[in-house]
């Protein structure tokens, strides 16, 4: 893979390559992109450019300075005997990149064996990686990780990393890509440098329009300006809406643009509103709603949405669910 095969993501690949010419190679990277957008090709092309005498090793993931890291659990591939750690399903994973560096993290899965299945990133793997770090660099150059869903990480796994990611040895890279960087640790998230990588043929995906159900984006925008706001009395009138509305196909739609309008806040606090692609109508809201709101209020916000989507496709009853949901937003704001 090349930077000339890339296609878009100009600014992204333009700053990607002068950060090798020039020499200046921040030492982690924070790559946000769609599930499936892009850019793992993207990391690829870095990384030929990267080591251009080996770029062929690169292009098929068997240069041994680097590493890749990707969610994984036990599965029909990963043997009993052994314990889940990407070097397990190293094979399959390579077969995957050279047959669609474009998968998602469904693809990932099937080809892991491990469909149907939530993949994570374990503490035993974070301290594997570090014993890896550990040693010097086989071919005198940088070591380079890729780590595939940063998000996946559990508490432990995070924290242990977070020193080398914080004070990396000489000639060290974390090359980071996630679908949702709100979920990424915070103290990893701050000492990255962001970007973000938008699918081929983007266009802004705004509300629903006229002769949609608009509603549901008036609601869910109702229930976060009744948070910042303090309002009690309107948190709980827009949980009871929520479960009026019956029909589980709209409330996961619900669920699904208030996270969005979540993630949009926490970009907007991190001062990245270059990146929030929504009307100007929306943004306003917004803006405002990113001002009036706790930093720490989108992170812990989504993890309880993400809850109730779950919670409401194992048949939970609506009505306890949405007040309980309402409830937590309500109190975390405060």
């Amino acid at each position: 893979m090349r930077f000339s095969d890339i296609q878009g993501n100009d600014a992204v690949v333009s700053a990607l390559r002068n950060m090798v010419d020039g020499g200046r190679i921040p030492h982690a990277m924070l790559l946000h992109e769609n599930d499936g957008g892009g850019a793992f090709p993207i990391v690829l092309a870095f990384l030929a450019h990267l080591y251009a005498s080996a770029s062929t090793r690169v292009d098929k993931l068997m240069h041994p300075d680097v590493h890749f890291v990707f969610p994984v659990t036990t599965g029909s591939k990963s043997g009993s005997e052994r314990k889940p750690l990407s070097d397990t399903y190293m094979t399959d994973f390579r077969e995957l990149v050279l047959s669609n560096p474009f998968f998602t993290e469904e693809d990932l899965y099937e080809a892991l064996g491990i469909e149907g299945k939530s993949g994570n990133i374990s503490v035993l793997e974070a301290r594997t990686l570090l014993d890896k770090l550990s040693l010097s660099s086989v071919e005198g150059g940088f070591r380079s990780v890729v780590l595939y869903l940063p998000e996946k990480m559990n508490v432990q796994a995070a924290n242990a990393l977070l020193k080398m990611v914080e004070e990396p040895p000489e000639s060290t890279l974390f090359l980071m890509i996630t679908h949702a960087p709100e979920r990424v640790m915070q103290t990893i998230f701050s000492r990255c440098l962001f970007m973000r990588v938008v699918p081929p043929a983007a266009h802004v995906e705004s509300r629903p329009q006229e002769g949609e159900d608009s509603s549901l984006s008036d609601l869910a925008a109702d229930l976060l300006e009744a948070v910042s706001a303090g309002n009690l009395l309107s948190v709980l009138e827009a949980g009871e809406a929520a479960d009026d509305l019956k029909a589980r196909e709209k409330q996961k739609t619900l669920l699904k643009l208030l996270s969005e309008d979540l993630r949009n806040i926490f970009m907007l606090q991190q001062g990245q509103e270059n990146l929030v692609k929504v009307p100007a109508g929306e943004m306003e809201f917004l803006r405002r709603t990113a001002l009036s709101l706790k930093k720490t209020f989108p992170r812990q916000a989504i993890s309880h949405v993400d809850r109730a989507a779950l919670l409401l496709e194992r048949n939970v009853n609506q009505k306890i669910l949405f007040c309980d949901l309402v409830a937590k937003l309500y109190m975390i704001s405060r």
